[in-house]
């Protein structure tokens, strides 16, 4: 009988060892939070549970128990040598403490490790090792850690002599990425200026500024921020305006969010000039909304808008000073937040009056406007009757000066037919005359 070749020993021992083999499981965990390194193994008894980290040993458990009446759990002396033990093997891989398991779930073949505390140190590749009174079996976990963004705040900063719309994310692990937009979209070259450092954590914060666009009040500005390996994206939107107002008349302050939104939360907030506080809530889920005294009497909101998008907050009896400050506006939902922040001032009961008084001004430059329409029809008809007495005052003396023609033409033959006016200035001919007379 020939031989096995060797070439098929070395098949079936890869056929043999996969079948065998259990698979690598790879987990995630969230940095400062609990984490578990799943591990099971078939139920025997003696059980010694070692966990290594890049082959460095990290954590030891051992159950040492010969009678099954004893539950299966070790003696209140083995507990307390264990413990010392998996200390010893703690401080050793920098567990310090935050790894164990559960006694009571190693007689059913579960040695999965609780990691306290989970930071970027402990990242790798985890190999669980158990030793039973039937045989040993091992286990491969890959743990990875990350931080993912909580939250990114937007603000609108003067602390660099103009002013800037900041963009923030804390504590994130891998460094994330930032892009910026307007709604609606500019013309103008949006140029960011980001920087991003990590600290001794390992933990990375993002500051990314842009300065705001002149010529422009009413532009939202929006910041998105997601991880560099296809992460969930946060928003977040920023709109600033300005706003005047009279004591005792309502005001409406608007807010309207560019998203659409699904039942998100809104809440109202007020500074003037301290630190802000909630001067009203509403989920849109629940439909409960809260007011707190005394702004319960200055406050309305059409809830039945605020799905649509529509925050806007209706101040009523507004008081001068009291109400004069600056009024926030928050749309929260998953990964998205939308403000809008309205500077309001609101003038004094003198400053009210003297605008209530304005209304005047146009009666009197409507009396003044009338005024000056009836003397432009007096002059017009002052004008149109001295020259209806001019042309009066012309016909007689075009009449005298006919008369005078006739008359003086009549005289000339007269003073041709009669001796008695011939050279009627001549000396001698009157004394002509007179010698005939005689």
């Amino acid at each position: 009988m020939s031989a096995v070749p060797s070439w098929l020993c070395f098949l079936l021992w890869i056929r043999f060892s996969a079948q065998h083999r259990t698979p690598d499981v790879v987990v995630t965990c969230v940095v400062s939070e609990e984490c578990l390194l799943p591990c099971s193994f078939p139920p025997a008894s003696r059980e010694t549970i070692q966990w290594f980290r890049q082959d460095v040993a990290v954590f030891k458990f051992q159950r040492r128990d010969d009678d099954d009446d004893n539950g299966g759990g070790d003696t209140e002396e083995e507990e307390e040598e264990d413990e010392d033990e998996r200390e010893d093997k703690d401080q050793r891989g920098q567990l310090a403490g935050r790894g164990s398991v559960l006694p009571q779930l190693v007689t059913h073949g579960n040695a999965t490790l609780v990691l306290r505390d989970t930071g970027l140190k402990d990242r790798g590749t985890y190999k669980c090792q158990v030793t039973t009174s039937v045989g040993k079996h091992n286990a491969r976990v890959i743990l990875k850690v990350k931080a993912p963004i909580q939250a990114v705040f937007l603000e609108l900063s003067r602390l660099s002599g103009y002013e800037e719309m900041k963009c923030s994310v804390r504590g994130v692990f891998p460094a994330p990425r930032v892009s910026w937009e307007t709604v609606p979209p500019t013309l103008q070259d949006l140029r960011p200026v980001t920087r991003i450092m990590a600290d001794r954590h390992g933990l990375y914060t993002l500051d990314s500024r842009l300065r705001r666009l002149s010529g422009q009040p009413e532009l939202i500005y929006v910041c998105r921020v997601s991880a560099p390996y296809g992460g969930a994206e946060w928003t977040s939107s920023l709109r600033v305006r300005e706003m005047r107002g009279s004591e005792g008349r309502d005001v409406t302050l608007p807010c309207f969010t560019p998203a659409s939104l699904n039942k998100p939360l809104l809440h109202w907030s007020f500074s003037g000039g301290e630190e802000p506080f909630r001067i009203l809530t509403y989920d849109a889920q629940s439909g409960l909304s809260a007011v707190p005294p005394p702004w319960d009497a200055h406050l309305e909101l059409d809830a039945f808008r605020v799905p649509f998008g529509d925050g806007s907050l209706r101040l009523m009896d507004p008081r001068g000073a009291e109400h004069s400050g600056s009024y926030s506006c928050v749309f929260a939902a998953p990964r998205y937040t939308h403000t809008e922040r309205t500077d309001l001032t609101v003038d004094d009961a003198g400053a009210d009056r003297s605008s209530g008084d304005k209304p005047s001004y146009w009666w009197v430059g409507g009396l003044g406007m009338a005024v000056l329409v009836l003397g432009l029809v007096g002059v017009l008809a002052y004008l149109k009757s001295r020259g209806i007495r001019s042309k009066a005052r012309k016909d007689p003396e075009d009449l005298t000066e006919l008369h005078l023609v006739k008359d003086s033409t009549a005289d000339g033959q007269l003073q041709e037919c009669s001796p008695l006016t011939v050279g009627g200035a001549n000396g001698q001919s009157e004394t002509q005359a007179g010698t005939q007379l005689t």
